[in-house]
């Protein structure tokens, strides 16, 4: 098979299969935590090890399969023989040692090379802790028929091909008949994955469709139909059950015992099935010959899009923005009462609105999987550092833009081993502090107005100003009075290229780059972050990102001859002050008393150097927004009103310029400036 990432059943059996590691790796790193695995984790794990390895076997990416083969064989002990005595830490490492080979070999497949690691080596650990386990928990090898030698025959049924007893007075001839659910994709694989399970329990096997795998077509077959399988057999039909149920997606199952009466003549089973398939046959196509002539439509309530789609879908709808734009404020219609054209022209922007609305919709993703991965990157960096710290996640189920997911993941890396590195003292110092010695990582998400904050929080040793900042000097970073710096201002040196405060470089950190790749990727998404900590207390760093980069609602301002535009979920209220309502704070900064209340003043005309005649405060307009730390007023010249932008990065050639957090197109032509409200706020 072509390992083009163009093949959709490729792409399908790449995106589930990550999809099933990552939901094995939480049901393994919780079941370490418990030192315990209840029957639904254990089947769950057993059914995720069995799709990957029929699925892998039918994409024939043996060495996967192989490796999922010898771990569902584990899984199958522990679910059947329930051992008393487990050694959690080394099945953990078993476990995701297999699911780091199958990510890698993914990874090469995606890359269109060949997948030709030989997993061997894992198989053989398996194998041996499987070893280890049956002399750790021995079981009655009695072929009595009491429950012990019943569980043990099953066993065997399921993994040693049985007789061909077809003179048996046991064996029977079962009908089979599967449904799989509506958002399955893939049936006819699904139902190869079923025969592949059978054939150590079953012979003089037939099936309708028949070529499930050669015939592309038969994925429809059996999606509309059903899929149908007659086969003899000497198991129960209960053991037959348990068998086709292993696989994923199973919506009904339907088993029939064909003879009830016994028979001996192999031949004539064989003519018994044949018969029974053609009935078959003819039955389900004179259903879908009917079916066909009511209605041609697939029912199918979830299908699977490439996210490069809904990129370009998301381009053409800000296109769709803008156009209207220009139509609606087109230069040329100023001044004339159209009453047709406004109204035609208020429906447009509905409708675009509501498509805006579920393009959306259809991005945003929670953050729960990301989060959950650094459950991975605690347990390994506890193992390394002799460190016992919990993972706390709060507020996983909060969605932001699958764009903005794909950036904040090697930031919240390097936070979470940041903070167990640095910040997390070891036991033996914890406990001198009084401290409990079990570290604490909390890792929040949570809305704030447009934007999603992310905060991760220890309780460790926090951050040291004095060490910061001795070694901020001896890197002629500090340009000013120490004095005059604030702690966040202190802080805030660790976020830049090649500044570390340790000595030696380890593993994990030391080399001055883990932070600097915070800021920047957050900054290329148009988030910010911030820091605080105390000492022995612990450290708190926010990263505040918005919920997509896509679209938003602005009110233009103007300044000048220039044109700002301030996101509207950030404005409290817009007015006109009066001649005598401005004063001065002992710093010399300009505020202005609403309501009882302090606010101070920005002056975008001096903040971005720009010419307007504009600057008595009773000439202009205040529109007061909401930062991090509290509301301020932005001056203006005027307002240019409400509109939705599609927001544009700035080119590269521009310098970053703090306040601004990209641009956008008018409908004019012009260009508008996105303000940073939260950046404006800290501008002097």
């Amino acid at each position: 098979m072509s390992n083009s990432t163009n093949e959709p059943i490729l792409e399908m059996f790449l995106f589930e299969t990550k999809q099933l590691l990552d939901q094995l790796e939480q049901i393994i790193l919780a079941g370490e935590k418990s030192e315990a695995y209840s029957e639904q984790d254990i089947n769950e794990i057993f059914r995720i090890m069995h799709t990957i390895k029929g699925s892998s076997a039918m994409m024939l990416y043996d060495n996967i399969s192989n490796l999922a083969h010898s771990m569902e064989d584990l899984f199958y002990y522990i679910r059947e023989y329930k051992p008393l005595s487990i050694r959690f830490l080394e099945l953990t490492d078993l476990v995701l040692k297999g699911a780091d080979f199958i990510h890698t070999e993914l990874a090469k497949i995606e890359a269109s090379r060949e997948s030709d690691a030989d997993p061997g080596i894992i198989i053989n650990e398996i194998d041996s802790f499987l070893n280890e386990l049956k002399k750790l928990n021995p079981i009655s090898t009695d072929t009595s028929e009491d429950s012990g030698s019943n569980l043990h025959i099953d066993m065997q049924i399921n993994y040693t091909a049985p007789e061909n007893s077809a003179a048996g007075t046991a064996s029977k001839t079962i009908k089979a008949h599967i449904y799989f659910d509506e958002d399955c994709q893939m049936e006819n694989i699904r139902a190869f994955s079923i025969i592949h399970n059978l054939k150590d329990l079953v012979y003089n096997l037939r099936h309708y469709p028949e070529n499930i795998i050669e015939n592309n077509e038969t994925e429809n077959i059996i999606r509309k139909d059903g899929f149908i399988i007659l086969f003899n057999t000497d198991s129960s039909i209960e053991t037959i059950r348990e068998t086709i149920m292993q696989a994923a997606f199973i919506k009904s199952l339907e088993l029939e015992e064909l003879n009830g009466e016994e028979q001996t003549d192999s031949q004539q089973k064989q003519e018994n099935i044949s018969s029974e398939i053609t009935a078959a046959k003819k039955d389900m196509q004179a259903d879908r010959i009917q079916a066909e002539g009511q209605t041609k439509t697939l029912s199918q309530n979830m299908i699977s899009v490439n996210v490069n789609k809904l990129d370009k879908l998301m381009d053409l709808v800000g296109e769709l923005v803008i156009s209207e734009s220009m139509v609606t404020q087109n230069i040329d219609l100023q001044g004339l009462e159209l009453e047709n054209f406004d109204k035609a022209s208020r429906q447009l922007r509905k409708i675009i609105g509501e498509l805006q609305d579920i393009v959306m919709t259809i991005r945003m993703v929670p953050l729960s999987a990301t989060f959950q991965k650094m459950n991975r990157i605690v347990r390994d960096m506890c193992r390394k550092l002799n460190k016992d710290i919990r993972l706390e996640i709060i507020g996983e189920e909060t969605e932001v833009d699958k764009n903005i997911i794909e950036n904040i993941t090697d930031p919240l890396i390097h936070l979470i081993r940041n903070a167990i590195d640095h910040g997390i003292e070891t036991k033996e110092e914890r406990l001198e502090k009084g401290k409990n010695e079990v570290g604490k990582i909390t890792l929040e998400a949570k809305n704030a107005g447009g934007d999603v904050l992310i905060i991760v929080k220890d309780d460790g040793r926090g951050l040291s100003r004095e060490k910061i900042l001795e070694k901020a000097r001896a890197n002629g970073l500090v340009d000013r009075p120490e004095h005059e710096l604030s702690d966040r201002d202190v802080y805030s040196f660790i976020f830049l290229p090649g500044f570390s405060t340790k000595d030696d470089v380890s593993e994990f950190s030391g080399r001055g780059v883990g932070m600097d790749v915070v800021t920047k990727n957050i900054e290329k998404i148009n988030g910010s972050v911030s820091i605080d900590s105390a000492p022995d207390k612990g450290t708190s760093i926010t990263l505040k990102i918005p919920l997509t980069l896509a679209i938003i609602g602005g009110m233009n301002i103007k300044v000048g001859n220039s044109t700002y535009t301030i996101p509207t979920i950030s404005i409290r209220e817009s007015f006109r002050p009066g001649e005598n309502d401005v004063f001065k704070d002992t710093e010399g900064n300009e505020m202005i008393m609403i309501r009882g209340q302090c606010y101070r003043i920005l002056r975008l005309h001096r903040i971005f150097n720009v010419d307007t005649k504009i600057t008595r405060i009773h000439d202009g307009i205040l529109v007061m927004v909401e930062t991090d730390t509290g509301a301020v007023c932005i001056f203006a010249d005027a307002l240019l009103g409400e509109q939705q932008v599609v927001v544009k990065a700035l080119p590269r050639y521009v310098k970053k310029v703090r306040g601004l957090a990209g641009c956008t197109l008018l409908g004019n032509g012009s260009i508008s400036l996105i303000l940073d409200v939260s950046q404006l706020a800290d501008c002097q």
